[in-house]
């Protein structure tokens, strides 16, 4: 079973009001934006992990969303290459950041193109979504990068969600939350599934972290269903984040 000792966030900045969106809730109001971000960093640390927080970056509206840029797995890291263009500025200095805790660090170079929010880790395997934003040729460099350490990967083409992990999070103990198009994924059959009902679909987006499932906040159905499993949950409000298409897992890096 994984187990985290650190985690990376960045601050929002003012200009994540700007940050890309399809979900037609309106702009993101920053205060409050500033204010979910403290209670989601501080109960990361609650849960044991070591906390580093980056400055925000206005020149960069979604940069709040630092899972995107890098991919960190127990043995490496990998700097992606963002499919949204106004994004992949982000991942200039990264890597600078993660040599401070890693070793070895792979790229992910055009053509390709990958978003860790498309990458789902559970043990040895990464399944890779492929969307607008993750390519063929970015989930194969990564698929061959992770071969190199004896980990496996495979590809899963969506025809609705923004990135993989809208639709699914991988919660240990063989078991996966899951709901839309991904229900009934091929891919998932090996798994125990616990399916979020369509009106409750934002909370697919969950997060586990040492035992705990961090569930968002205005979604009892689904945290009742995991509870059920046999999981404490807490409940975090990121209203102001789901305006800008990202959820509970976009928000960090861990590692």
């Amino acid at each position: 079973m994984t187990e985290f000792r650190s985690a990376i966030v960045r601050r929002p900045a003012p200009s994540v009001t700007d940050g890309l969106t399809t979900a037609g809730l309106g702009k993101p109001v920053y205060r409050k934006a500033l204010e979910q971000h403290q209670a989601y960093a501080e109960t990361l640390e609650s849960l044991g992990l070591k906390l580093r927080i980056l400055d925000a970056d206005n020149n960069y509206p979604d940069s709040v969303f630092v899972e995107d840029v890098a991919l960190c797995t127990r043995d490496f890291a990998v700097i992606t290459n963002p499919g949204a263009p106004s994004r992949r500025g982000e991942t200039a200095g990264i890597d600078m950041i993660l040599k401070e805790y890693f070793g070895i660090i792979y790229r992910i170079s055009a053509p390709g193109t990958l978003e860790a929010g498309d990458v789902m880790m559970a043990g040895n395997h990464f399944f890779i979504g492929i969307s607008e934003r993750t390519n063929p040729n970015g989930a194969e460099q990564l698929i061959e990068i992770l071969g190199r350490h004896g980990m496996t990967g495979s590809a899963i083409t969506m025809k609705k969600m923004l990135h993989l992990k809208t639709g699914v999070s991988y919660l240990e103990n063989n078991t996966v939350l899951v709901t839309g198009e991904l229900v009934h994924c091929s891919g998932f059959e090996s798994f125990s599934r616990i399916v979020v009902d369509p009106h409750e679909s934002y909370a697919a987006n969950s997060l586990w972290i040492n035992g705990t499932v961090l569930v968002p906040e205005g979604f009892p159905a689904t945290r009742a269903k995991i509870e059920a499993a046999g999981y404490k949950t807490i409940s975090l409000d990121v209203s102001e984040f789901r305006k800008v298409d990202g959820g509970l897992s976009c928000l960090s890096l861990r590692f």
